[in-house]
């Protein structure tokens, strides 16, 4: 049977590093002789160019043909004039919503080779490996009403809704539980239950949810400490599970412990494990089209998606494993060359380091 990905190159450096997945995926056709059909489309701030609209409906009628969708990065200074309802972010939150990926994975791993590229001092980063499970079609980012006003004495207020229904929570406090199941059995639940009613809400639903879970360890911790912990004891933490916001500020901070942004990939899912795969590391348009990019994250990405929406366990397997091998034969994009010993011909671009890690994986029996 023929599957269909869906590449949404994007803004930024986006088409650079998706052009190193598209390579790698009929890499993957050649060698293990899989039917996989690929489509592209427009999103984010090309979209607006091209269609005047971040999230056209020629995009959206092709990713509903699509069994996966791989995503490069959206947005860039060049459409920051825009009004909010209309920038290249609304054509990301869009496609989340549209097919309801209401469960984000970002795994946060710190590779050996890595380590000494870290924010932290070595012993709390070596063997790092841990998820954040972030909630991402409710809370704050799309909750109503919103918007900006001028009061009667002049003055403008600026106002936000944070929401959650307990259906929601509860399907992502499962998605959490089942992925702690797989580890190390622990989760922690962040949340602000003594300010916010939101989070109390939260709080009190994760723990009826872990009944079900009594194999797995559930502790409860307010955002401004799991901030904090997470920079001096982050070994800690196996799996964390929080809402819209806050996982979106702590996945970037847990990022900064891993050495790079541009190592680390996520997944974004709905209930038919339908998902949405993405690098984390934005579009970075002082840096497009220059050829440094860092396609790893996007590569491990893909590794994620023949992983979760394909299930080809062996091949998303081989994927990770090209990636450690050409970590560990010493190649480099420039933001992970963390010595600057670094041989020439081992400091690679972002096509000769898409191509050297193909190479790998291509010799992976």
């Amino acid at each position: 049977m023929q599957k269909t990905i869906l590449l949404l190159p994007g803004d930024g450096i986006g088409p650079e590093v998706v052009r190193q997945a598209e390579k790698f995926i009929r890499a993957i056709c050649r060698k293990t002789g899989i039917n996989l059909r690929i489509s592209h489309a427009d999103i984010g701030g090309i979209a607006i160019d091209r269609h005047q609209n971040p999230f056209p409906q020629v995009t959206k009628d092709l990713a509903e043909q699509a069994d996966a969708l791989l995503l490069g990065a959206v947005g860039g200074n060049k459409w920051d004039h825009l009004p909010a309802t209309q920038r290249p972010e609304k054509g990301l939150l869009g496609i989340r919503k549209h097919f309801d990926l209401f469960a984000n994975l970002r795994p946060i791993l710190v590779y050996k080779e890595l380590v000494a590229g870290s924010s932290l001092k070595s012993h709390l980063v070596e063997n790092l490996d841990l998820l954040i499970v972030r909630e991402l079609t409710s809370g704050i980012y799309f909750g109503q009403p919103r918007g900006i006003k001028t009061l009667k004495d002049g003055q403008r207020y600026g106002y936000n809704t944070y929401g959650y229904q307990e259906h929601e929570i509860k399907r992502i406090a499962h998605i959490a539980f089942q992925a702690a199941q797989l580890r190390q059995k622990k989760l922690c639940s962040v949340d602000k239950a003594n300010v916010l009613e939101a989070t109390r809400l939260w709080r009190d639903v994760l723990t009826e949810v872990s009944r079900d879970y009594p194999d797995v360890s559930l502790v409860h911790m307010y955002v401004d400490n799991a901030a904090m912990q997470l920079v001096v004891q982050p070994k800690q933490f196996d799996v964390i599970v929080t809402g819209n916001m806050f996982g979106d500020i702590l996945s970037d901070c847990a990022a900064s412990l891993t050495g790079s942004i541009g190592m680390l990939p996520s997944a974004s899912m709905n209930a038919a494990n339908f998902g949405l795969y993405e690098p984390i590391h934005g579009s970075a348009p002082d840096i497009a089209g220059k050829d440094i990019a860092n396609p790893m994250a996007t590569l491990l990405s893909l590794a994620m998606l023949f992983r979760f929406s394909l299930n080809q366990q062996t091949i998303a397997t081989d994927i990770e494993q090209a990636v450690v091998h050409t970590l560990a034969a010493g190649y480099r994009t420039r933001d992970i060359a963390v010595t600057e010993h670094i041989a020439p011909d081992l400091l690679l671009g972002t096509q000769a380091m898409g191509d050297q890690i193909i190479e790998a994986y291509l010799a992976i029996a």
